[in-house]
């Protein structure tokens, strides 16, 4: 599981955003660059901005799925921060038949989380696909890495309702949970406005692990994870569960005395949200499993996107 993690591509795409420091400089990881989207803090309240561009391959394989993950990607991210969608924008350049099934795609998941799509760009030409879109969410209390500290518990809640696709390491809960999908991604805005998470990290490309590792990369925290709390889907091994990129799976960071207040919003909803580490002060991942463990990750000497800790 150890070598699944070092070798995984969805950590090692990671590795390039170092150049993002290199050219605009410091970050406070809060209003960007650095976390899953950026506080843009305006008279009004609190709006967090975020954006994504689909994998070429993935495009080129299926190009509605492409447009449908654009928008779920960025959903996710303002998730990840504690807010409620807005509105989604997106840019395509295709051509016209590509073009056409990634609008579909687009459309789709935007009625399912009933978020609007609210412009873009629309460039049609031969030539490879380009997909990105970009998220904006509004919040009333953020969730931050910055907020990570040592004693913390750290929560996965997830759907485990779905399917794995054969093609690429994607955990689908949408024909499961298509009517519940815009709910549960806005449970996560309740519990930051209510105290009971401070920080959290969508599971995506980086898999749970990877996810972990830049949950704590801010604070160059350390964390024990329990390989054998974390819960599955039914015929879905834990190898492939740790590499994965859910539908729905958020690691959160919570004090002990509210893990419960934590966990219960989600599990009203019908998800699941278990204990599965802690935090810790070493700068160590460490995963634990049948009685042995191994250091994953070890700060500062490794990284995951090279920004400058806090």
């Amino acid at each position: 599981m150890a070598e699944a993690y070092r070798n995984h591509a969805g950590v090692a795409q990671k590795a390039p955003i170092a150049s993002v420091s290199r050219v605009l400089g410091a970050t406070d990881w809060l209003t960007g660059p650095g976390d899953d989207g950026a506080l843009v803090p305006t008279r009004g309240g609190q709006v967090v901005v975020g954006g994504e561009a689909m994998f070429p391959p993935f495009i080129d394989a299926d190009p509605r799925g492409a447009g449908f993950a654009a928008v779920l990607a960025n959903v996710n991210d303002l998730a990840a921060m504690g807010a409620a969608p807005l509105a989604i924008l997106d840019t395509v350049v295709a051509p016209a038949g590509i073009a056409g099934l990634v609008l579909e795609g687009l459309q789709d998941a935007s009625r399912m989380y009933d978020v609007p799509i609210v412009g873009g760009h629309l460039t049609v030409r031969d030539g490879p696909a380009s997909v990105s879109a970009f998220g904006i969410g509004e919040a009333t209390a953020i969730l931050s890495v910055r907020n990570v500290r040592p004693g913390q518990v750290v929560l996965l809640a997830c759907a485990l309702d779905g399917t794995m696709r054969a093609d690429f390491p994607f955990f689908a809960s949408f024909n499961e949970r298509r009517d519940q999908m815009a709910g549960d991604v806005r449970i996560l805005a309740e519990v930051a406005a209510a105290g009971d998470s401070v920080a959290a990290k969508d599971v995506s490309m980086a898999g749970l692990l990877g996810s972990l590792a830049m949950l704590l990369e801010a604070r160059q925290a350390g964390a024990i994870l329990d390989l054998d709390a974390i819960p599955l889907p039914r015929d879905v091994a834990l190898e492939q569960w740790l590499v994965a990129f859910p539908a729905f799976a958020f690691l959160l960071c919570t004090d002990a005395d509210r893990i419960e207040a934590c966990r219960q919003p989600f599990v009203e909803r019908g998800l699941t949200c278990q204990q599965i580490g802690e935090v810790t002060n070493t700068g160590e991942l460490v995963v634990a499993h049948r009685g042995e463990s191994e250091a994953l990750v070890r700060f500062p000497e490794d990284h995951l996107t090279g920004i400058p800790p806090l």
